[in-house]
């Protein structure tokens, strides 16, 4: 039995270090991708720099959840989920102004931002991969979150390069609207997930169910 606790104890460090450094790497990068999208000019790499502040929620919430009570974690789930909508309302606000004339995004740099997304989002999904089976559905989230987040960047890649060939900023727009709905839709699921842990909390200390 103290074997199986000793395993469970280091099982649990690898996994907090592990999404420690996941959330670190998407919180970084969400900075150089916002940055990188207002000036270029692009909705939809805007949109994507909500994602990491998604994936960064995700991983922390793993890293709380190892150590902290119910209570506490639906609180900062909570905090996080408004995290995540700030910057999707800025990049929203943006496509509605952009609708009447959407502008053309700076095709080099969005490619450029969008590469160095895949290396992050697939350094991530290596790291999480490895103790996955160790963090249960919470660490298989963050793993599948990850790998779609790759699929994500090389649409972006693909977008930018039928910009160049059109000249158009109509398929930046539309795949920006699709990526602040699907930042939209995370927030919520966070928001979600943080109050069912709020009343299982309170039902655990035998308190009325709001």
């Amino acid at each position: 039995m103290k074997g199986d606790s000793n395993t469970n104890t280091i099982d649990a460090n690898r996994v907090r270090r592990a999404v420690l450094i996941v959330a670190t790497l998407n919180f970084g990068y969400f900075f150089v991708e916002f940055t990188i999208a207002l000036a270029a000019n692009s909705v939809s790499l805007l949109a994507d720099s909500v994602d990491f502040l998604e994936d960064t929620s995700i991983n922390l919430l793993i890293f709380i959840a190892l150590g902290w009570t119910l209570a506490k974690r639906a609180l900062v789930g909570k905090v996080m989920a408004v995290v995540i909508i700030g910057p999707a309302v800025i990049a929203g606000w943006e496509a509605v102004q952009r609708f009447s004339n959407p502008q053309t995004p700076e095709v080099a740099a969005v490619i450029l931002a969008s590469l160095g997304a895949i290396v992050v989002n697939g350094t991530c999904a290596v790291i999480i991969s490895r103790v996955r089976k160790h963090s249960g559905s919470l660490g298989s989230a963050a793993f599948l979150s990850a790998r779609n987040d790759v699929l994500i960047n090389a649409a972006i890649i693909a977008m930018a390069l039928i910009t160049a060939l059109t000249g158009s900023g109509w398929p930046d727009l539309i795949l920006g609207v699709f990526v602040i709905l699907l930042a939209l839709h995370s927030a919520h699921e966070v928001w979600e997930v943080s109050e069912e842990e709020r009343l299982a909390s309170k039902a655990l200390a035998g308190e009325a169910l709001d």
